[in-house]
């Protein structure tokens, strides 16, 4: 049996940029995505603590400090809103004894507190 269990989180992460004009994916701060252990094109989850407003969608890098919502997602969020990014994964029972998450807590520059 698999059990799904977080996998890692970027918390209070500030929405720097929106473009609807992109076909979708939030873009995140490769350096963030590399502590954190999310990979490109990573199934996410995307809770605005805003407007309380929850999309799944998928991770592309970017640059320092950005984290934009792409396409319908930003229709979701305004530039200044904290999010919540979660990414999940499988993990059979013996591994789930000792999985940890991963969880970045960030400032108002998506720099890790």
């Amino acid at each position: 049996m698999f059990i799904t269990l977080l996998k890692s989180k970027l918390h209070m992460a500030l929405v720097t940029g929106t473009r609807q004009d992109y076909v979708g994916s939030i873009t995140i701060d490769k350096h963030l995505m590399d502590e954190s252990g999310l990979y490109e094109n990573e199934k996410v989850i995307v809770a605005n603590i805003n407007n309380g407003y929850r999309l799944e969608t998928y991770v592309i890098p970017g640059g320092e400090g950005q984290i934009e919502l792409n396409g319908a997602a930003a229709n979701h969020a305004s530039i200044g809103d904290r999010v919540i990014v979660m990414s999940f994964a499988h993990f059979d029972e013996n591994e789930m004894k000792n999985h940890e998450p991963t969880v970045l807590i960030l400032d108002e520059k998506n720099q890790i507190i």
